[in-house]
């Protein structure tokens, strides 16, 4: 009898760096504690009418009686007006933008891949990236049997991350022909906060180049340098003629509003057919979740003014949080680089300096994810992270600057954060100890 056989694509697919270590840690049997800062699960209360909703969803509401129904595809009105609010707390106009309200950000990024680029193989159209780019939108546009190019940025030692000049983005442009360019103007793995002025440039090169200006909006608000809010939505034919009728944005409940789980989000666009088509596509889905649906739509209530003090008082929780580790990270191992505490809820630490020739981060997080331990009073703990190797898409040959890079998400309770560069200090100790003992074969990856 023949055995069945599994697609190349399954055979071919790894776990996502962002999960790889959760998944690792999951098998061990022995008891140790994990501090898992390798995904952005915020660990923070969602909004208070968010949560009124949530706690009375038997007692009032269209599920009182138990009857849960599709929406329509493009989603519940009152849902995609909390969109449409929240951007126009933050100061844009939204008039003339279409809304459609998707199963997570992760659901519009799909969509995105499928209305924008052409097929893989074909030459044309691939998604424009800037590495280090968030990883799931390669793993998406593979998915839907698409491709990506990027163009990337360099981590200086300095912690900050600098883009090639324009005739670099632009010869990468003109090579591949993409059909869009991503941004994420609070960036998400690098904590980079992309302003204004980088922004109308990037603008600028989507009209000359033909091409669709993607912005990943997923932490918009959460900025802690002193500077003028960026978005997609501020940029208009007043300052980038043309530009209007090629934006979109892509918006989700999980950051801003800490419903990770609700898996709410929406593809916001200024132009009417690719909405349509868009939701088109969707009606194979049927319908976002109707139950995240209607928690989310409370915020389609709440004045401007409330929704500012709620970006408030997350900024206010994050920036302190953010900025200390950044300066215990630097203290407890002097020569790492720390990336710019300036926007989103992540760093990325580089240990190029600190470390042997031959170091390969991925390698170092499976030994901790595996079998690293260390005591940390009375209580043994090990620390979850995510290499960076798989948010670079590096072509055969070239070097991987992921390889020494690991990115933190500022998730865990400020207690379990403030173990974060102990715990890291401690383990790389270690980790080298048994590297150089020969109980690690760094080269062949195997422990």
């Amino acid at each position: 009898m023949h055995k069945v056989e599994i697609s190349e694509y399954y055979l071919n697919r790894a776990p996502s760096v962002i999960r790889l270590a959760q998944i690792e840690f999951g098998r061990r049997t022995d008891r140790v504690e994990a501090v898992n800062v390798a995904i952005g699960n915020v660990s923070l209360p969602i909004h208070p009418a968010m949560k009124q909703r949530m706690l009375s969803l038997g007692s009032e509401g269209p599920f009182k009686n138990g009857v849960v129904k599709y929406t329509s595809t493009v989603g519940f009105d009152e849902t995609r007006r909390a969109f449409l609010n929240i951007i126009a707390s933050s100061g844009f106009s939204t008039e003339g933008l279409n809304v459609q309200v998707t199963d997570g950000g992760s659901q519009a990024m799909e969509y995105v891949a499928l209305g924008i680029c052409g097929p893989a193989g074909s030459g044309t159209k691939p998604l424009l990236l800037i590495d280090a780019a968030y990883t799931n939108y390669p793993a998406f546009a593979r998915r839907v049997g698409r491709t990506n190019v990027s163009v990337t940025r360099r981590l200086l030692d300095n912690g900050k991350f600098t883009l090639p000049d324009i005739s670099g983005i632009e010869r990468t442009i003109e090579e591949h022909g993409p059909g869009a360019m991503v941004v994420i103007p609070y960036d998400n793995p690098t904590g980079h906060f992309c302003d204004r002025e980088t922004l109308l440039l990037l603008a600028r090169l989507c009209v000359t180049h033909n091409l669709w200006m993607v912005s990943d909006e997923a932490y918009r608000e959460l900025f802690y340098v002193e500077d003028k809010i960026s978005s997609i939505w501020g940029v208009t034919d007043k300052q980038v003629p043309g530009i209007e009728g090629r934006r979109i944005s892509i918006e989700t409940a999980s950051k801003v509003w800490n419903a990770c789980g609700l898996r709410i989000g929406a593809l916001v666009t200024d132009n009417p057919e690719f909405h349509r088509r868009a939701v088109a596509e969707a009606t194979a889905n049927l319908c976002p979740n109707a139950i995240g649906q209607y928690i989310f739509g409370a915020l389609a209530h709440e004045s401007h003014a409330a929704l500012q003090e709620w970006y408030e008082t997350q900024r206010s929780y994050y920036r302190p949080l953010i900025t200390s580790l950044t300066k215990e990270m630097k203290e407890r191992l002097p020569g790492i680089i720390v990336s710019s505490p300036d926007a989103s809820i992540y760093s990325v630490i580089d240990v190029r300096n600190i470390t042997e020739d031959g170091f390969d981060a991925k390698h170092f997080v499976m030994y901790c994810a595996r079998k690293g331990a260390v005591d940390l009073d009375g209580v043994r703990h090990t620390l979850l992270v995510a290499p960076m190797e798989g948010f670079y898409n590096v072509v055969p040959g070239e070097t991987n600057p992921g390889k020494t890079q690991m990115r933190i998400a500022y998730v865990e309770p400020p207690d379990r954060m403030e173990l974060v560069p102990r715990l890291l200090s401690l383990l790389l100790d270690n980790y080298r100890a048994a590297v150089q003992d020969g109980l690690i074969d760094e080269q062949s990856r195997t422990a």
